[in-house]
């Protein structure tokens, strides 16, 4: 199959998405965040950072992205100015509506990529995929849907220590800002502070922030651009493989 034009559902025309449909086209539904990453990054950290890879991966594989979701579940982050976090039933609800729109349009095959890896916020995306999934195996069809949900980090993990990144290296940290250096370096303010929270074990608090009041979660000033492009193109090279999986039957 060519690779199409245009990467974007909703810049092809309703003839062109449902050739797109029957044609197998595997999706991938971007979502980031609009959430505090230190005084060094942008409130869009994570929005760049899962829409850079899903570009990335459309241009090398031919698939087709939904614009973005950059709106998250922000509990460690919440009361820094800039974040806006949305309730669990919201991210939810939105993931599996749009997932079962774009079933009902004929594209079974789906990546859910977010940028934001937060437990809770992981757990309403994988919750929305398997409310779709269970419906759909009720359904006789030709080819059966198949829906994948990562994060980013899922294969930034896996080269970090190749990369020589800190240990427990997180948030707004070494990796995330060498991502964002190597991707728009004009976003970046300065290397940040290092900073390894230790946060209760078990005790829910109101007022997170207050052990890593600089909003980090790592050490940043280990970060460089050369790190960010090979932690990249690893990623993008990643979720192609992913993408070809699911072009399979």
């Amino acid at each position: 199959m060519d690779k199409p034009i245009h990467l974007w559902l909703d810049e092809l025309s309703t003839q062109e998405a449902a050739q797109a449909a029957a044609d197998g086209t595997v999706i991938i539904f971007p979502i980031g965040s609009v959430e505090e990453h230190g005084a060094h990054l942008p409130l869009c950290t994570d929005s760049i950072l899962s829409e850079y890879i899903a570009v990335e991966v459309a241009k090398k594989t031919g698939c087709l992205l939904v614009p973005a979701f950059r709106h998250d579940i922000c509990n460690a982050g919440y009361n820094f100015p800039g974040t806006i976090s949305i309730e669990f039933d919201t991210l939810y609800m939105v993931a599996r509506d749009v997932m079962s729109e774009l079933v009902r349009n004929g594209f079974n095959r789906i990546i859910v990529l977010t940028g934001h890896a937060g437990s809770s916020h992981m757990t309403a995306l994988k919750i929305a995929a398997q409310k779709i999934i269970r419906k759909q195996a009720n359904i006789e069809a030709k080819r059966k849907t198949r829906i994948m949900v990562l994060s980013d980090y899922d294969f930034a993990d896996e080269l970090s220590e190749q990369l020589e990144f800190p240990k427990g290296d997180g948030h707004a940290g070494a990796i995330e800002t060498s991502r964002v250096m190597a991707i728009r370096p004009d976003l970046v303010k300065g290397k940040g502070k290092t900073c390894y929270p230790n946060f209760p074990r078990f005790e829910v608090v109101p007022d997170p922030e207050r052990y890593f009041p600089c909003g980090v979660m790592g050490d940043p000033t280990a970060a460089s651009e050369d790190k960010g492009k090979k932690m990249n193109a690893y990623i993008i090279e990643q979720v192609a493989k992913l993408v070809e999986e699911l072009k399979k039957d």
